[in-house]
């Protein structure tokens, strides 16, 4: 038994405000956790102020509480300021750990604030041990485990390290792999990892099918691991998470004390876990299952035909039904006041609302109970078949809207203090920062231009996952083959050596983003087999991959899209791990890249930048593979938004129907900066007709149809 299984777990508890912080502490709440001004992956919730922050931590410390701060958003070059005042003052107010994503703020944090103490959040995408690892090396306290593990995988993560191991138990679940998202950046901008996500997943599609009925295919529910907490202190988790930042005071507090219940409880006492599952039935949720942890092809984990909303199920809208009005018969009590939510399902849009009147046999009252017949006022025009759920109670929100026990205004003269103190510092690492950081010696990238060749474009490297595309002819003969390494292209490359000859002194080879604990022994293998066949240069998908080369000579090492590159600070971060390029984050707009590689900061780095201009990247990459799902068929919005699901070697991706292509602004790009462009072919069958199409927009000569550009015209939010 190691030190974690001796100690009893962390129940940590999310809040986004003041009363909820002090409710989950009440109902028993070991740590709490609150979003960080200006770093908060919730863009929805409303930013503390200093004052409440250290009004907070006094309180939290007082009562024997921890308090974490969630900086788990991406950051863009141009917010590096604010984020500077946000990070100076949180060292100031001292005890402070932090929850981060993004790598430029990991370097700016270990560079000039090295007293705070860093979590790796759930979406640095930390599926097995290698990960891990690599975040202990950096200098992390804890890891926030992905949310796609079994128990079984978290075990055999726990035994390799002992660092601290956070899971989420309780909450809500995303379809994707964390950290793995670009659905709602793709469909308008808003990026998940920016906390901005418009859950399109949540939406209901239609298969392009006959005979097929339209359903939530995607929208996840609940995770309820309350029946495994014994299982998962015995596996080594040392914190166990609630999600649900944006929910109410009654759902946090009512989730805690179930929790706490069972925590506390004796290991087989079934009557106190029957109580706290009654606890929880009360707490206004989607319906639940026990996620990935049991296994990965659970049934449980998607209910497609039920629509997938918070909250208690009031019914449907009936006859009578319109503009302004819905009519239904009651499934659950309601009360003048409560939030209600309404589900449209044709096109899977909500309408959220506070409820101003009911009215039952043409008389206003002012509550109503289950099997009434009643007539609501609803914000929105509702057709017959609408749903509509209770998402919060009128005396819950009354009962959050009291006054807080603690007073935020007497740390005032300490935070403005503390402000003056930090501002000089702050100051000062501004002005390193425009002068450019301390010049590293730039080690050579690969695939570098020689002297003498054409400097109009900037290098182009081609992407494949099946090496039978290589048969087609490329649309140019690229600086590097890029060439993702699974199982597949590993055996095709073992046996048909002879398709691959030619581009062999140009292949790089490539990791996925998501390797499981049980993928690590392959390619380990397959890693040292391949570079003591002189392969030299390797492509990470994530920051831990990098180990498997740790102490090799004489590499060279590329950075996919997938370590999320925003701001020049991620590029002094991949420096320190030994890569020499990088690409930059896929769903970056031009105003963005503009900025990075505009600053002296990204010139001094010393790793280049990339961008992937034409392909189809994964909207979504997901463990599950339901049964129903239709792979390779195209599925619909209400909107007329195709896409199609297709499996990966691991996984299941959904894809745009056509690619993205920045071909026609390459000059541009090169003008920018931007040091090598990737024509990514992954992921979807290639035809002839494609390449032809690729090498005339190469030659100069535009496509027929329209592509979408991704984010690079808009902005990214």
């Amino acid at each position: 038994m190691n030190d974690r299984q001796k100690l009893k777990p962390e129940l940590l508890a999310p809040a986004g405000s003041i009363n909820i912080f002090e409710k989950a502490i009440e109902a028993g709440a070991d740590a709490v956790y609150i979003g960080a001004p200006a770093l908060n992956a919730r863009a929805l919730s409303k930013d503390f102020t200093f004052a409440e922050i250290a009004a907070m931590i006094h309180f939290a410390h007082a009562k024997g509480v921890k308090l974490y701060l969630a900086a788990n958003s991406l950051l863009k070059e141009n917010e590096i300021p604010q984020v500077l005042e946000t990070l100076a003052m949180l060292e100031a107010l001292q005890q402070v750990d932090l929850i981060i994503l993004d790598l430029g703020v990991y370097h700016l944090c270990r560079t000039y604030f090295p007293h705070l103490r860093l979590h790796a959040s759930t979406l640095f995408g930390a599926h097995n041990s290698l990960a891990v690892r690599q975040f202990e090396n950096m200098g992390f306290e804890r890891v926030v485990l992905a949310r796609e593990l079994t128990v079984k995988e978290i075990s055999s993560i726990a035994r390799t390290n002992d660092m601290e191991l956070e899971v989420f138990i309780h909450g809500a679940l995303c379809f994707s792999y964390s950290g793995l998202c670009l659905f709602s950046s793709y469909l308008g901008g808003k990026s998940g990892l920016r906390g901005r996500c418009v859950q399109p997943c949540r939406r209901r599609y239609q298969w392009n099918q006959k005979g097929e009925k339209p359903g939530y295919y995607f929208s996840m529910n609940d995770l309820s691991g309350i029946d495994l907490i014994h299982g998962l202190k015995k596996a080594g988790v040392s914190s166990f998470k609630i999600e649900g930042r944006l929910r109410s005071a009654h759902y946090v507090s009512t989730v805690v004390k179930a929790y706490r219940m069972v925590i506390d409880a004796d290991t087989g006492d079934k009557k106190i876990l029957a109580n706290a599952k009654e606890l929880l039935g009360q707490a206004m949720g989607r319906k639940t299952s026990q996620g990935f942890f049991s296994t990965a092809e659970s049934k449980e984990l998607i209910s497609p035909y039920h629509s997938g909303n918070i909250g208690m199920y009031l019914g449907q809208a009936g006859k009578g039904t319109g503009k302004g009005k819905v009519s239904l018969v009651l499934k659950q009590s309601i009360q003048v006041g409560d939030r209600l939510r309404l589900h449209q399902e044709d096109t899977g849009e909500r309408v959220a609302f506070s409820l101003r009147n009911i009215t039952k046999n043409g008389r206003k009252i002012s509550q109503a109970d289950p099997g009434d017949n009643i007539m609501l006022e609803v914000p929105a025009v509702v057709k017959q078949g609408d749903s509509l759920f209770k998402v919060d109670s009128r005396m819950a929100r009354e009962a959050e809207r009291k006054k807080p026990g603690l007073d935020a205004g007497r740390f005032n003269p300490t935070v403005t203090k503390l402000q003056k103190k930090t501002k000089q510092k702050v100051s000062t690492i501004q002005k390193s920062l425009a002068a450019g950081q301390i010049s590293h010696k730039k080690q050579p990238a690969a695939g570098r231009r020689k002297k003498g060749s054409s400097a109009a474009m900037p290098r182009t490297y081609i992407k494949i996952d099946d090496l039978q595309v290589l048969k087609l002819h490329l649309p140019i003969m690229p600086e590097l083959l890029l060439v993702e390494l699974n199982r597949k292209t590993y055996n095709d490359f073992q046996h048909h050596g002879k398709t691959v000859k030619k581009f062999q002194h140009k292949m790089v080879w490539c990791l996925p983003p998501i390797l499981l604990e049980n993928d690590l022994e392959f390619f380990s293998k397959a890693i040292n087999l391949l570079i003591e066949k002189n392969f030299r240069t390797w492509q990470i998908g994530h920051v831990g991959q990098q180990l498997f080369f740790d102490g090799k000579e004489r590499l060279n090492l590329l950075g996919d899209y997938t370590l999320n590159i925003l701001n020049s600070q991620g590029l002094y971060a991949l420096h320190s791990l030994k890569l020499q390029s990088t690409q930059a984050a896929i769903e970056i707009d031009r105003e963005s890249l503009g900025d990075i590689l505009g600053s002296k900061s990204a010139a001094k780095a010393g790793v280049d930048l990339g961008m992937t201009v034409y392909g189809t990247p994964p909207l979504f990459t997901a463990r599950p593979m339901a049964s129903h799902f239709i792979y390779a068929q195209p599925f619909v919005s209400p909107k007329g938004e195709s896409f199609v699901l297709r499996k990966s070697w691991n996984s299941t991706v959904a894809l745009a129907e056509n690619p993205f292509s920045l071909l026609a602004k390459l000059s541009e790009l090169f003008g920018m900066g931007v040091k090598y462009a990737v024509i990514d072919l992954c992921h979807r069958k290639i035809i002839r007709k494609e390449i032809d199409e690729i090498g005339r927009e190469l030659a100069g000569k535009r496509y027929r149809r329209k592509l979408s550009m991704f984010n690079y015209n808009g902005s990214l939010l």
